[in-house]
């Protein structure tokens, strides 16, 4: 045999030799994008998921965590989901029910009781139902949900009943749903990309928002409102959400790994959120915020009247919506 046939032949072998042990070693990095503060819950979880899946995977998948709108807003990361430019995201229920409705029922104002009643939504039957149309539209899976924790609404005057916030301009998320919440109360819905809220607050082109404690905490809303009304109109939630362009090429094996490590993740994020929410009202108090209790029933008599009215942003079912509230 010639040196350039004893070469060729080498060169042959380690080629196909490469190609069998290459998938095995190879690493496929992703993306995982979302809107929210690095101190949050959401993210430093997320980070875990990362390494845990890492670690599980023997390094077979490599997970960049892009925090605080670095990839897009939230209209935009949900976007990139279908290019593919970003492989994994945390999204609202709103923004996801843009896609199929019935997914934002439970964002609708004082459409879910409280904590336990939330839980019992997210390991219910009717969640992974309403999950599978999402995923049928979209060929992407939902993998978890995780407690976003009770809206509350921040502005600069006390607000204790619903017509107290007639006419004010209210900052909500670029999404259909929270007109309702505007619309049941007759504010001036301000729809305002998340990471602009603060900015718009200061120079006063909205009069007010609404989050959660731990992200009006997180973002320093309170920096530029002074008084912040426990109105827990929503119990919101995000959607952890892998691609399709990722999901349908993962083992069996693979997929359970996402699966587990996702799912609890988003368990230890919302035990976090509901353990901070309960003490922030305190800590808002000592930074000489106003803290105010409103009249809940009078906000949710409001709130319901809307709760089917797809003019108002609902979209789902009549037989989905009893089948929640009947969940205990």
């Amino acid at each position: 045999m010639s040196v350039w046939t004893r070469r060729a032949v080498l060169s042959t072998a380690f080629i196909i030799a490469a190609a069998i042990a290459g998938p095995a070693s190879a690493q496929t990095k992703l993306k995982w994008a979302h809107v929210y503060e690095v101190a949050e819950p959401y993210h430093t979880q997320a980070l875990w998921a990362a390494e845990e899946i890492k670690k599980r995977t023997s390094g077979r998948y490599e997970i960049s965590v892009f925090p605080a709108s670095q990839l897009g807003n939230e209209n935009q990361i949900n976007e990139g989901l279908g290019l593919g430019t970003v492989d994994m995201i945390y999204t609202g229920t709103s923004f996801a029910g843009s896609i199929h409705k019935p997914l934002a029922i439970s964002g609708a104002p004082f459409m879910v009781r409280d904590f336990n009643h939330w839980k019992s939504y997210r390991d219910s039957k009717l969640f992974r139902d309403i999950a599978k149309g999402y995923e049928d539209k979209t060929r992407h899976k939902i993998v978890a949900l995780t407690y976003y924790g009770e809206r509350m609404v921040t502005a600069n005057k006390e607000i204790k009943k619903p017509e107290d916030m007639k006419g004010m301009k209210l900052r909500v998320p670029p999404a259909p749903l929270y007109l309702m919440l505007a619309k049941s109360v007759g504010a001036n819905a301000t729809p305002i990309a998340f990471a602009e809220v603060y900015l718009a607050l200061q120079q006063g082109t909205v009069d007010g928002q609404e989050n959660p404690l731990p992200t009006i905490m997180a973002k320093k809303f309170y920096e530029v409102q002074s008084h912040v009304m426990l109105t827990g109109h929503i119990i919101e939630s995000l959607l952890t959400i892998t691609g399709t362009h990722v999901w349908s090429k993962l083992s069996d094996a693979d997929k359970k790994v996402f699966e587990e490590v996702l799912v609890q993740a988003a368990a230890k994020s919302s035990d976090q959120i509901r353990e901070s929410e309960q003490k922030i009202a305190d800590e808002l108090r000592k930074l000489g915020k106003t803290v105010v209790t409103v009249d809940r029933e009078a906000f949710r008599k409001a709130a319901i009247p809307l709760h089917n009215d797809a003019s108002a942003g609902a979209g789902w079912s009549r037989a989905e919506y009893d089948a929640l509230q009947a969940l205990k």
